[in-house]
């Protein structure tokens, strides 16, 4: 009897273990996807090593952010082929050993600093390693920090490192969008126009141009009706805003991705928007029109329509490129939310 009784408690001891488990692991297996769903989030974790390089240095983050998201926007390529990196600055091997260093793959503080190089220990390992996303940040903290932590102070530490005012320049309009929003994941897009409205569009970008000289055409064209609303695609910055004899009422912005959004032969623009402005995807900038070539005013010259081109920034110069594979994309993405409402 006391066999039958024991192998019983057993069983019935062996039923309430799996009962617990069958309850607490699926909380657990939650809980693990929950932090594994966080840590493959790129942008919290590059906002959250900004936020500590911050409290360590003093410099406001979106002033780290916005000198990363400039060498991402710029070097691509170099991005792709770091995958591992989630910091995007790169320094040239001379600059961070020094240039007259004979070990150019030198981790050692001490030896950088005595050959002038730039690098430092940013995570307090002894070691100043060019692919350490902490030691690369520090470094560039430290240039910064030559002179300050005021807006002022930022611009020239950047005017020294940079020399090119244009740098200095998409790096502090950068910095305020990420200020303005606080947060680093604003790649959403619009398309330019409502989608729910009658309007057309082909790709017209190389097609041949002949008012005011011998040209191609830089962008795509958006037939639709005058009055229109015209809508930003993205988050970014308003650089310029009003005539131009070629686009008429025109509106240029700058995005997170060093490309320039222009919108050009407007009816007019919503007054409240002007140049330094920050704009998000849908906010309505203008509307439909035939302004352009010829003086101030002019209109009527050609059907109405929006003329919308992008332009990325080399370093140098702007230079266009085709928004039709980009137009296309956006429409589809609007239209499967609109979907989903």
């Amino acid at each position: 009897m006391r066999s039958r009784h024991a192998r019983c408690t057993t069983n019935v001891l062996a039923l309430l273990m799996l009962l617990a488990i069958s309850i607490i692991w699926p909380s657990h297996k939650a809980e693990a996807q929950e932090v594994q769903g966080a840590e493959a989030n790129p942008y919290e974790t590059r906002k959250q090593l900004f936020e500590s390089m911050s409290a360590l240095t003093g410099i406001p983050w979106p002033y780290l952010a916005a000198v990363d998201q400039y060498e991402r926007a710029m070097n691509r390529k170099q991005q792709q082929e770091k995958k591992e990196r989630i910091i995007a600055i790169h320094f040239p091997d001379k600059l961070w050993s020094g240039a007259l260093n004979p070990n150019l793959s030198d981790t050692d503080p001490r030896t950088i600093s005595l050959f002038h190089g730039i690098g430092r220990d940013g995570n307090g390992d002894g070691r100043a390693e060019p692919d350490n996303d902490e030691d690369v940040l520090y470094t560039m903290a430290q240039i910064i920090l030559k002179h300050g932590t005021t807006q002022t102070d930022f611009r020239i530490g950047l005017w020294e490192y940079y020399q090119k005012a244009r740098s200095v320049e998409r790096i502090w309009q950068f910095a305020r969008i990420y200020e303005h929003y606080d947060r680093l994941d604003l790649y959403k897009h619009a398309f330019p126009v409502p989608v729910r409205s009658d309007y057309s569009y082909r790709s017209t970008w190389g097609a041949a141009r002949g008012w005011g000289g011998r040209r191609i055409h830089e962008g795509t064209d958006i037939f639709a009706g005058y009055g229109v609303p015209v809508r930003s695609t993205n988050y970014g910055i308003i650089e310029v805003i009003g005539w131009n004899r070629f686009g008429g009422w025109r509106i240029g912005i700058r995005d997170l991705n060093n490309v320039y959004h222009y919108y050009a032969h407007l009816s007019g623009f919503d007054k409240k928007w002007k140049a330094g402005d920050i704009v998000e995807p849908g906010d309505v900038v203008g509307w439909v029109g035939s302004s352009g070539y010829g003086k101030p005013g002019t209109q009527g010259k050609f059907p109405p329509h929006l003329h919308y081109g992008l332009y990325k920034d080399n370093g140098f110069t702007d230079w266009s490129f085709d928004p039709y594979p980009s137009l296309r994309q956006w429409e589809r993405e609007e239209r499967k939310r609109r979907q989903r409402r």
